[in-house]
């Protein structure tokens, strides 16, 4: 069974999975600079001035707190900007510099947090927040010695400054500009793992891939079993070769077991890597430690689907739903397509029933109708689409085309054509449209019309590889223009070199100008890449003209073991049969 790229984007975007450049987390112990003086002047915080209450005082306060109980933020932040400045009480600087970053008032947040800082140099958050609007605004080397004062504090943590760099450069656009000023910053500091992963961090913004692998592994000498540095290392690897990453990560995990959230990194890159059992093993794991998590359960379900253990893959998807996943629609949908594996159809009709309408609630009706179909209930399943209200053209084609499959399967050829034409009707240049008609003319004989939307279609959507091969196919196989087809061939051949359907038409269109050897080739390499009972069916047609018989029957022979009721197959095989 071939992964879903559905289920493989599940499995490899987790919201619990390790990203790039991790939040901060709790520091280690502060380690002070490695220099002979690291002190610097700090300010004694004054007592709170008492300010007297004026009538202008406590107008401008009820009018700006009016002003923001009304919604009128940019009013509000404007007079507490004012206010503080007359003032110049550091509670109401604070407050006008948290109002007008709440009304994104720029002008008046860097006024109100210069003064806030000024009149409580020892408040972190200030210069905090003076940081991100100097950098925010463009003003990098303004932010130094605000660092500086942060880093060196008395009672301060350092390694929790590093690990706020980032977030606090996070929308500044001179990276190299970031990185001087971080590389400087961490210099003093040669024995902080923080440091360094802050010069990793900057590093790789940079686009200074071999400076971030450096620094990221003298965070690692420092501190070996730091979960957040080994996964940024990952990303780094990552870069030059999945196996690489694979390596150094099941290294750590072999030292490190407790560490999650790198194991749930691991299991995904298993998983993108296609080694599905092993990335089914971790995430199993990672469910020992927390039986309660329904994402890790959903990933488990579908690594159990892919790997074709529907009894256990519908066993870990209703525990999900038993968990709470807030996307339980979607899991309704895995569920019922293990119904339709499983031979048990109406398990999978009862689960795509259950999806409530919303994002998952067409695609699950459309399952519904089209299962139906496979049923022969072609009635039933013509309800359920017609009673659908599609919004938007998009959904209105997908509708219609599911109708029109559940005809032709039904061998209604003229009833496929006439939906389709009742629908072009209303929407004349639908690419979908015009494709799917012409393969119904074709079974009309309808030529002239196939002809006709197949040109108009290449005509809309010059890149178009199958309109093309469609028409020079037919063009081959059921007339005698088989330079024009070998033309448009060779067209859909350079957008699709390698699909199996043009290469196949491509060996019938040199079939049929007679040249043998060169429809085998293409004919094989066609096989090759997909070994469609139809491509078997002229494969082995052209070998039988060749006089290569017994290889024309071991084709023959293994593809009706593949598909024993392929039509196309059947009527090759009952011309040659000796």
């Amino acid at each position: 069974m071939t992964l879903n790229p559905l289920l493989l984007l599940f499995v490899l975007g987790l919201s619990g999975c390790a990203q790039l450049l991790p939040a901060p987390e709790r520091a280690a112990a502060p380690q002070k600079p490695a220099v002979a003086d690291n002190k610097v002047a700090v300010a004694v915080p004054t007592a709170t001035p008492a300010q007297p209450l004026t009538e202008q005082v406590l107008y401008q306060f009820l009018l700006a707190e009016t002003a923001w109980q009304r919604g009128e933020r940019k009013l509000a932040a404007e007079a507490y900007a004012d206010l503080a400045l007359r003032t110049r009480d550091v509670r109401v600087a604070r407050r006008a510099a948290e109002l007008a970053l709440l009304a994104q008032a720029r002008e008046q947040a860097l006024q109100a947090t210069q003064l806030w800082v000024e009149l409580e140099p020892e408040s972190e958050r200030a210069r905090q927040v003076w940081i991100t609007l100097l950098a925010a605004t463009g003003h990098l080397k303004e932010t130094r010695p605000h660092f500086e004062a942060l880093l060196r504090a008395e009672g301060g943590s350092p390694a929790q400054v590093f690990m706020q760099m980032h977030t606090l450069f996070s929308r500044h656009a001179d990276f190299q500009g970031v990185l001087d000023l971080v590389g400087d910053l961490a210099r003093p500091y040669p024995n902080l793992a923080e440091a360094h992963f802050a010069v990793t961090q900057a590093a790789w913004n940079a686009g200074q891939y071999e400076r971030a692998e450096q620094a990221v592994d003298r965070a690692l000498a420092l501190r070996p079993d730091w979960e957040a540095a080994a996964l940024l290392k990952g990303q780094l690897l990552q870069r030059r070769s999945d196996a690489e990453v694979e390596a150094y990560w099941a290294g750590f995990l072999a030292r490190n077991p407790a560490a999650r959230e790198l194991r749930l990194a691991y299991a995904k890159q298993l998983a993108r890597m296609e080694r599905y059992s092993e990335s089914r093993r971790e995430f199993e794991r990672l469910l020992d430690d927390a039986s309660g998590n329904s994402e890790a359960t959903m990933a488990v379900g579908l690594l159990a689907m892919q790997a074709g253990d529907y009894q256990a893959a519908e066993a870990y998807l209703l525990k999900t739903l038993e968990l709470g996943y807030p996307e339980a629609d979607q899991v309704k949908l895995y569920l019922g397509q293990i119904g339709e594996a499983r031979k048990r159809p109406d398990d999978a009709l009862r689960w795509y029933r259950a999806v409530d309408r919303g994002p998952r609630y067409l695609s699950a009706q459309l399952l519904v109708a089209t299962l139906l179909g496979k049923q022969g209930r072609t009635a039933e399943a013509q309800a359920v689409l017609q009673e659908l209200t599609p919004v938007d053209e998009a959904e209105r084609i997908q509708v219609v085309q599911a109708e029109a499959q559940l005809l032709r399967e039904a061998r209604d050829y003229v009833g496929v054509y006439k939906l389709l034409s009742q629908a072009l009707a209303r929407q004349p240049d639908a690419p979908e449209l015009l494709y799917d008609r012409a393969m119904a003319a074709e079974k009309l004989d309808k030529l002239d019309v196939l002809e006709k939307d197949l040109r108009k279609l290449i005509k809309l959507r010059p890149d178009h590889a199958h309109a093309y091969n469609a028409l020079g196919y037919t063009l081959a196989d059921r007339t005698h223009r088989i330079a024009e087809a070998i033309e448009l061939l060779q067209k859909a051949l350079q957008l699709a070199p390698n699909d199996g359907f043009v290469l196949d038409s491509m060996g019938w269109a040199q079939f049929k100008a007679g040249k043998l050897n060169e429809a085998v080739d293409y004919l094989k390499r066609a096989h090759a890449a997909r070994p469609d009972p139809e491509i078997a069916a002229h494969l082995g047609e052209v070998l039988w003209k060749q006089g290569k018989h017994d290889e024309a029957k071991k084709l023959w022979e293994a593809a009706l073991k593949e598909h024993p009721s392929n039509e196309a197959l059947r009527e090759t095989v009952s011309r040659f049969k000796p």
